[in-house]
């Protein structure tokens, strides 16, 4: 068939009146919005509306518009998952911003932190810090009841507050690590748990601001340093200084993983950070 047949036209719309309901119907199965799968149909039949008067109109006609309009649905929720996905991330970051929330004090945004993102128990994040159970609680209660009545909007501000907001984040994050790293109380000189739930903390966070630097230099901090904890003490305990240690004991991932983040930072890092940075490591393995 040819552009010049006078018959195009009409057969075209002879198998639309046929396939358009079937069309519809399972487009709306797909899609589950009777609205946007008579859009969607409508697409396949100019789309074909186009083409057919060239190509010739195809053996299975309604088997074509019904992969044709498919595909154009697929495109549809694909593009729908990928938004609903930046919602999610713009609700995970907002959450974070507000239980690190620089009106509350530090004690209460590390318990709400590891609360609502470190999934822990009020009785694990005690267990975590050496106090009482009901002191955790009354934190968390104290921290939420504040929020409240402060009114602190869910939204991400802009320029100097953010970047303020962030620092209160980035300092919980790695007073988590730090108590994990080099603990203030208890007998255990290490809690490789603390250290790992901060650094999951740091990568989710890594992954809603990727363009801040300071974030991704606290990352970097956290996993180059993660990657000695196997090498910090000995058979029974004991600390290991770092010139006494097996580097072959130190892990070669986090290691890696600490020089892309450092590499993520360009040169927008505070002289803080930088200074955290210039660790004792070597691209060597040696």
């Amino acid at each position: 068939m040819t552009a010049s047949d006078p018959a195009p036209a009409r057969a075209i719309d002879a198998i639309w009146r046929i396939e358009s309901a079937k069309l519809i119907a399972a487009l709306t199965r797909m899609v589950r919005d009777i609205g946007l799968a008579e859009e969607l149909a409508h697409d396949a039949l100019v789309t074909a509306l186009e083409q057919w008067p060239r190509s010739g109109i195809p053996d299975a006609p309604g088997a074509w518009l019904m992969a044709t309009a498919k595909n154009r649905a697929l495109d549809v929720l694909r593009r729908g998952q990928r938004l609903e996905g930046k919602h999610e991330e713009l609700r995970l970051l907002r959450l974070m911003l507000i239980a690190c929330h620089p009106i509350l004090s530090r004690e209460a945004r590390v318990a709400l932190t590891l609360r609502l993102f470190g999934n822990l128990t009020g009785e694990e994040i005690a267990r975590a810090f050496l106090v009482p159970e009901p002191t955790i609680a009354q934190r968390i209660v104290r921290a939420k009841r504040t929020l409240a009545e402060e009114r602190v909007p869910f939204e991400v501000p802009r320029g100097a507050a953010l970047a303020e907001r962030l620092s209160s984040v980035l300092e919980v994050i790695y007073l988590v690590f730090n108590e994990g790293y080099s603990a203030t109380a208890g007998e255990d000189w290490i809690r490789p748990g603390l250290c790992e739930d901060a650094l999951r903390l740091g990568r989710i966070l890594a992954e809603l601001v990727p363009n801040e630097a300071e974030v991704h230099g606290l990352v970097a901090l956290m996993e180059i340093q993660a990657s000695r904890l196997r090498a910090r003490t000995g058979p029974s305990g004991e600390p290991i200084l770092l010139l006494d240690q097996n580097r072959a004991r130190w892990d070669q991932l986090l290691i890696r993983r600490g020089l892309a983040a450092r590499k993520r930072t360009g040169r927008g890092l505070s002289r803080s950070t930088t200074s955290l940075l210039a660790l004792p490591h070597r691209r060597s393995s040696s």
